[in-house]
Order: C-alpha cells, then sequence, then structure tokens
C-alpha cells in the first residue's frame, strides 16, 4: 500500500521531511551556540567530526560525510589548512587523490567541540532508552539509503 499525505490539515505536523528539517535546523542552532565561542562554524565541525573516525580522508569524502557541497568542502578545507587545523598529503594508495588529517592543534579543537556536542546530545535525548536511539538510528538509516536511491 502506498503511503500518501496531501491532506491540508496538520500537514506539517504529519509530514516526516518537515520534522527532519526543524530537527536538523534546531540542533544546528544548538551546536553552533556551543562551539562558536571556540571559532567553529557549523562546516568546520563536520570536517572535524569527518575526520574523528577516519585519520585520513580526501576532500570528496569528507564533503560526502559531511552532507556538503565539494566546493563548500573545499573551501572550508583551505581554510583550516591556514589556520593550522589540518594537512594534506597524498594518498598512497593513489597520487591522485589528496587526503586531508587534522593537526595536533585541530585534533585538540575537536576535543572541546566534541564536548561541547556531547551536551547537546545528552539534553536532547535524555529521556531516550539505547534502545529508542537504536531505533531511531535504524529508521533513519533506512530512509536514507531509500533517498539515495531515488
Amino acid at each position: 500500500m502506498a503511503l500518501k499525505q496531501d491532506n491540508p490539515k496538520k500537514f506539517k505536523e504529519n509530514w516526516p521531511f518537515f520534522w527532519v528539517s526543524q530537527i536538523n535546523a534546531a540542533y544546528a542552532n544548538a551546536l553552533e551556540r556551543r562551539i562558536k565561542p571556540y571559532g567553529i562554524d557549523l562546516p568546520r565541525w563536520r570536517a572535524m567530526m569527518s575526520l574523528y573516525e577516519d585519520q585520513y580522508l580526501s576532500v570528496s569524502e569528507i564533503a560526502e560525510f559531511s552532507a556538503q557541497k565539494l566546493n563548500t568542502t573545499t573551501k572550508v578545507i583551505q581554510r583550516m589548512l591556514n589556520d593550522g587545523l589540518v594537512t594534506t598529503r597524498v594518498r598512497p594508495s593513489d597520487g591522485r587523490v589528496t587526503e586531508v588529517c587534522l593537526t595536533n592543534k585541530g585534533e585538540k579543537l575537536r576535543k572541546v567541540a566534541f564536548d561541547e556536542s556531547q551536551i547537546v546530545f545528552q539534553n536532547a535525548f535524555a529521556e531516550f532508552t539505547q534502545k529508542d536511539l537504536a531505533a531511531l538510528n535504524g529508521t533513519l538509516a533506512k530512509l536514507h539509503a531509500r533517498l539515495k536511491k531515488l
């Protein structure tokens, strides 16, 4: 059975993408208030957190993981290079690819920003159980996979 959402009464309330965009905006605002005093904006935050799990990534990989456009990510990485937060190297397995890595200075700033993000996370999910969080992540991952196929 195909789902349909075309009733103008309580449309926003029943439209999942409304909630996704509202949550994303609320999260971005809350996080930005916490990290801005450290000189970190959201594009830098996304780049730093992309490099948290993977020590070396290409600019394209950072763009993909951080859900930013490649040209935006390129500019962010250039600013981070100028600020001494990242370094680059040629990918050992493919000399055509330039990889990015956090410097010690960048890693220290990432840790500070991550601590601030944990405060947002803890407050946002205070009433959720681990099971709730796992179910939410599973649902969002399933939705993401379906949308990428469109």
